[in-house]
């Protein structure tokens, strides 16, 4: 019997949603930027020399898209963008000027009193999320660096355990590396908050950057409890299948992604 759902009214085309999404996805992408090792020339470094500059430019296409896509109060927008545009003149931290801006487009959504609610529901649950996150990926961080260390200044912070048994099982781009580095991240059980702090302890002791990719990709489509709850929806052997799939997969990817 085919189940009913009930039409979700659409307040606004597709395309204006997506473009909204995709210029907050870009201005975090270029905001955290990094500085590429070894490189003082090349599309990457210029991106890098220029990411808030870029991140400016998508920050104006955000104030169009606050006005017209999501039909908030343009004096409001304006106001906030004038307040942040005065911060990075006065003040010139990037990060300072990114609390602002935030700041302001929390304010500005919060006293938002359209019928409809959304931008208002739009803050108040990404507060909510921030909550939960939060703890989750700060527990990961300390857990991680404690056991693996950590690199800061191109310093390097041992850890409990010793870097040359973590360079020893994954380090370099062999066959062998990523291929370990797969099946631990398709039998272990990675919540997503603590993937990248675990990453970044692994590679300050000593792991490839080929295995560290084969990890990040086998580590979030498998774990052991997944692998039980999927036998038992399509059986032993497509499930074998599956995890074979994946682990050839990703230690392809991983050879790749340590041979550029």
């Amino acid at each position: 019997e085919q189940m009913n759902f009930p039409e979700v009214p659409e307040t606004r085309p597709l395309w204006q949603t997506a473009l909204h999404f995709f210029t907050l996805v870009l201005i975090l992408v270029f905001a955290n930027w990094g500085k590429p090792s070894g490189e003082t020339s090349g599309a990457w470094y210029f991106i890098w020399s220029n990411k808030w500059h870029i991140t400016a430019i998508f920050g104006l296409v955000l104030v169009f898209s606050m006005i017209y896509i999501l039909k908030m109060k343009p004096w409001q927008v304006l106001l906030g963008a004038a307040i942040t545009t005065l911060s990075a003149l006065l003040i010139g931290n990037p990060l300072v000027v990114m609390v602002v801006a935030i700041t302001a487009v929390s304010a500005i959504g919060l006293m938002d009193k359209a019928d409809h609610g959304e931008n208002r529901e739009w803050i108040v649950s990404s507060w909510g999320f921030t909550k939960q996150i939060v703890p989750l990926l700060a527990i990961g961080v300390v857990i991680a660096g404690f056991l693996l260390g950590s690199t800061h200044d191109d310093v390097s912070i041992p850890g409990v355990i010793p870097n040359h048994w973590v360079a020893w099982l994954v380090g370099g781009n062999s066959l062998a590396a990523n291929f370990f580095a797969s099946v631990i991240g398709a039998f272990m059980y990675f919540a997503t908050l603590t993937e990248v702090p675990i990453l970044q302890g692994l590679l300050a002791s000593g792991m490839g950057k080929g295995p560290a990719l084969a990890l990040l990709l086998a580590g979030p489509s498998l774990s052991l409890p997944n692998m039980l709850v999927i036998r038992g929806v399509i059986g032993t052997q497509k499930t074998l299948v599956y995890i074979s799939i994946v682990v050839v997969l990703s230690t392809i990817a991983g050879l790749i992604f340590g041979s550029l």
